[in-house]
């Protein structure tokens, strides 16, 4: 169903594609938006229990995509480092394609620590569980994962041990 990496050679092991998932802090969301055109739209997120988890208003573009369509696609590029000698770029990357839905009750709390955890772990458990408890104007959605990989240029590859 979904297709083999061209370049195999490129292919990140599922442990090293994983922690690029928990590395990044950021990612695009691609759906199928209004007129069937596709939406790409970037967003911070959690990649927590081989799933990806972001928050959203509860109405707009990307909440009616969804619903419309639950197939989605979520990449992340780990590094990106211009080469202008070589004309091209050094890079590590993931892309993830799976259904998406909004989450509830205890996987919506769990989800939504992991995430607060991300981005805010530095900040004390009160303050924290605060933010948690009080925000009932988002959803909470789950990209159930499919099928992922991970990719890097081969100037990494061919630097490996």
């Amino acid at each position: 169903m979904f297709r083999t990496m061209r370049r195999s050679k490129q292919l990140l092991s599922m442990e090293d594609t994983e922690t690029v998932m928990n590395r990044c802090t950021n990612g695009v969301l691609a759906c199928l938006g209004d007129d069937d055109y596709p939406y790409a739209v970037p967003l911070s997120y959690v990649y927590f229990n081989q799933k990806i988890y972001f928050h959203s208003a509860k109405v707009g573009h990307k909440i009616d995509a969804i619903m419309k369509n639950a197939k989605v696609s979520f990449s992340v590029i780990d590094e990106d480092t211009i080469v202008s000698k070589e004309y091209t770029t050094y890079f590590r990357s993931a892309i993830a394609f799976g259904k998406a839905r909004i989450v509830e009750a205890d996987e919506w709390l769990d989800a939504f620590k992991a995430l607060v955890e991300k981005y805010s772990g530095d900040q004390p458990e009160e303050a924290k569980h605060k933010e948690i408890t009080e925000c009932t104007q988002t959803y909470i959605v789950a990209i159930d994962i499919e099928h992922i990989t991970g990719k890097e240029a081969i100037e990494y590859v061919k630097a490996r041990p």
